[in-house]
Parts: structure tokens; sequence; C-alpha cells
């Protein structure tokens, strides 16, 4: 059974807090591919994380709900998310 854009959600978001040097990146990726989750995450110099996440919409709410806690020795201070049109990614990658 194939996907369309329909049974996809997309969301952008922006995390803050410590979540540089915390291995913030690695995990998101990993809890992403557990979850069946695409997209991307990446650093912004300003000392966010940026990320995308595309896919099941109950998979897509369950990492922006990780992303609150992110991994062990993050301390998030805020996690802003915005609703995107789905662009069918596949896979997850971290970006540099």
């Amino acid at each position: 059974m194939s996907e369309d854009a329909s049974d996809r959600r997309r969301v952008h978001a922006f995390v803050s807090g410590r979540v540089q040097g915390v291995t913030y990146r690695a995990s998101t990726r990993e809890a992403a591919r557990e979850r069946g989750v695409d997209g991307w995450v990446r650093n912004l110099e300003d000392g966010r994380v940026e990320a995308v996440f595309e896919g099941d919409p109950e998979a897509v709410e369950s990492m922006v709900a990780w992303c609150h806690d992110g991994p062990r020795r993050a301390r998030v201070a805020d996690v802003g998310t915005e609703d995107e049109p789905p662009e069918g990614l596949t896979g997850f990658e971290i970006r540099y």
C-alpha cells in the first residue's frame, strides 16, 4: 500500500536551549528512523537545531514530542513548529 501526500504530515521544527554538542542531531536521526519518519536535522549558527519531519501524522507528532526532551544531556528551552506541505522525502539525514 503506497502513501500519498494526503496520508503524510510535514513539520519544520526549531529547537532552542542546550541542544548542540550533546548528540542531539544523531539522537534525532535515530529516533526518527525508529519511528519511520523521513526528513533531516542540522545545527544552526545561532545555537538552535533545525529539523524537518515527514511521514505518518502520529509518528511525526511523536517526533515533535521527543524534541521537547531530546537526548539525556540536552536541556531544551523551546520547540517551535510550523506545518508545511509534504515534499515526499525519503530517509533521514544529518545535514551540515
